[in-house]
Formats: structure tokens, C-alpha cells, sequence
């Protein structure tokens, strides 16, 4: 199999994006996504072994992300496998295990036993980071912790949390951007961005109903002093993933506009670019329907307001 059909319009459109801003999509084991980002239908197994380099082909599609990583550690011999199935300036973002972000253990089927690997630098670097960094060299972005929904008492209250997350980034090595992904908006806190900042993490903004809005999350975090803008858009207001994934397969199309989103994700990501910092967008399929013709809506925004002056999130 191969990549879809590249027109020039498709080229130009890339040609008028920075390089520092990379787009992308949440896997790439769609077969719906045939005659858009591939040549051909395709199986979801065939694409999960041998779509990533068609995938990469794709002018838009410079990062990808790593879903996988979030429910086990990625084996090394497949980020090596997956370093090499990529052009050199291509990036991945990566979800760590959610060992690292769950403080009751996730395998307990009750979610109710304690977690001993929670927020452990240990862990982290020897499971996660370790062989991240050996499988894929140069070509790995973020690393994202993200934080499913969590009641402020099971961790000691907003405070304390923020306190044991910054012990944690504090004690991470160098190397890989890292980013924090929340889906508590009472953990959103000042004390949370100050965590942040003072060990050089990223907020992963999330588009996402089960978080504060993407407009709170803006005005808590300043994007535009972020070490890397990171941002996925992950799922249509007032869908859950199972309605939103009945609604919209085969991810072939475009469901539902959300406008709303696209136009205050452009501005926040055209600030990052004038700021200089580097820019990661991942989009879901499950925001409006098809991931890569989201990351199209978007790349055509950009290109757009970035030649023209004052974008505001309510321009049409």
C-alpha cells in the first residue's frame, strides 16, 4: 500500500506552514481513510504494520500520535520500527503509561486498590523515558501524562497535587519535551501552572467535554510561554467516545464543524508560532469526524489568518 494522491494544492498548503508547527492525527490504523491519507483500502492490521510510512508521506501529517503507550510501554524494538518508517523531520507524540497518572492501580478491575507506580520518577525514566528516548532518537517529541478524570480528594486536594507532580517533573533527565495532559478542571489550578513552569513542562490543552474549555485553559496557562505548544483535539461536546465513534465511522468524512474550536485553536497556535515555540496539534477523529480533513480545516485556517491581521476566535 501507498500514500493517497498528492495534488498541488495539497503541497502548496504545506508549503505555507512553518516548520515548527507539526500536525497530525491520533493513530493511523484507519482504513476509512482511504483516498485521503492512502492509496488503497486497507485492513486495520495491515495498517497498523505497514501504514506509518504512507501516513508520513502526507505533506500535513509531520507528527502522529501514540496512543498505544498510554495503556503499556511501547516495546522498544517498535519505536525503533517506528523511527525508521519516518523522514527525519518527523516527530512523534507519545502518551505515557497510565501507571505514572492513576493513583489507584488501573489493572484492579474495582480501580480501587492503590497504585505504587504512581507519579514515580523510577518508573518513568527506566520503563517510559529510557526507551523512548534509545527507540526514537531524535524523532521523538512530547511525552504526554495524561491525567484521566480524578476526584481532588484521592490525591490530598488540589494543592497537594500540584505539589507531588512538580516533585515528579522535577526528578525527570533531561531530553524529550514533556506535557501534561488534565481531564480535571478543578486540578487546573494556579499552583498546577506554577508546577509546570518551574520544571519546564508543557500544558497538553485538550479539547475535550470532561475538561475545562479550551478558552479556561488559555486563561490559566499562557501558551505563548510554553516550552512547546501542545494541544489535542480530542472529542465533540456532548458526545462520549462510543456515540461519537458510532456517529462518525468509517472517519471518512467531516459530521460535525466545530467551528468554535477550530478558530480559538488557530489563534492560540498562530501566538505560539509569532512567539517562536514550537507547535504539536494532534486531532481525533472523534472531534468532527475525520481526523486528517480536521487537520485540513485547520492548515487551511492558519494559512489563511496567518496572512492576514488580528484573527479573533469568533471570525468566521
Amino acid at each position: 500500500m501507498g500514500p493517497a494522491e498528492v495534488t498541488d494544492e495539497l503541497l502548496a498548503l504545506s508549503r505555507r506552514l512553518p516548520a515548527s508547527l507539526r500536525l497530525g492525527t491520533s493513530s493511523w490504523t484507519f482504513p476509512g481513510w482511504a483516498g485521503i491519507v492512502y492509496d488503497r483500502a486497507a485492513s486495520q492490521t495491515v495498517l497498523a504494520r505497514h501504514g506509518l510510512a504512507a501516513y508520513a508521506h502526507h505533506p500535513l501529517l509531520r507528527t502522529v500520535g501514540v496512543d498505544r503507550g498510554y495503556y503499556r510501554p511501547v516495546p522498544l524494538a517498535d519505536l525503533r520500527a517506528y523511527a525508521d518508517a519516518v523522514p527525519e523531520d518527523f516527530r512523534f507524540l507519545v502518551k505515557a503509561d497510565r501507571l505514572l497518572t492513576s493513583p489507584t492501580d488501573p489493572g484492579d478491575g474495582t480501580f480501587r486498590g492503590l497504585n505504587a507506580c504512581f507519579l514515580d520518577p523510577t518508573y518513568a525514566i527506566e520503563e517510559v523515558i529510557g526507551p523512548l528516548v534509545e527507540g526514537l532518537g531524535a524523532k521523538a517529541g512530547p511525552l504526554v501524562f495524561q491525567f484521566e478524570p480524578i476526584s481532588p480528594g484521592l490525591v490530598g486536594g488540589r494543592e497537594a497535587f500540584a505539589a507531588r507532580l512538580h516533585g515528579f517533573l522535577d526528578a525527570l533527565p533531561p531530553g524529550p519535551a514533556y506535557a501534561v495532559e488534565l481531564r480535571t478542571p478543578a486540578l487546573l489550578t494556579d499552583a498546577y501552572a506554577r508546577a509546570l513552569e518551574s520544571t519546564r513542562t508543557s500544558h497538553c490543552f485538550t479539547i475535550h467535554p470532561a475538561m475545562a474549555s479550551l478558552q479556561e485553559q488559555l486563561r490559566v496557562i499562557r501558551h505563548i510561554e510554553q516550552p512547546v505548544l501542545v494541544v489535542r483535539w480530542m472529542l465533540h461536546a456532548g458526545l462520549r467516545y462510543e456515540a461519537a465513534r458510532e456517529r462518525y465511522e468509517p472517519f471518512d468524512r467531516i459530521v460535525d464543524e466545530d467551528n468554535e474550536s477550530l478558530n480559538r485553536l488557530t489563534v492560540a497556535v498562530l501566538d505560539a508560532l509569532i512567539a517562536e515555540r514550537d507547535a504539536f496539534v494532534i486531532a481525533n477523529n472523534k472531534a468532527e469526524g475525520s481526523a486528517p480533513l480536521s487537520i485540513l480545516r485547520l492548515a487551511e485556517r492558519l494559512a489563511r489568518w496567518g496572512s492576514e491581521p488580528e484573527p479573533t476566535p469568533d471570525s468566521p
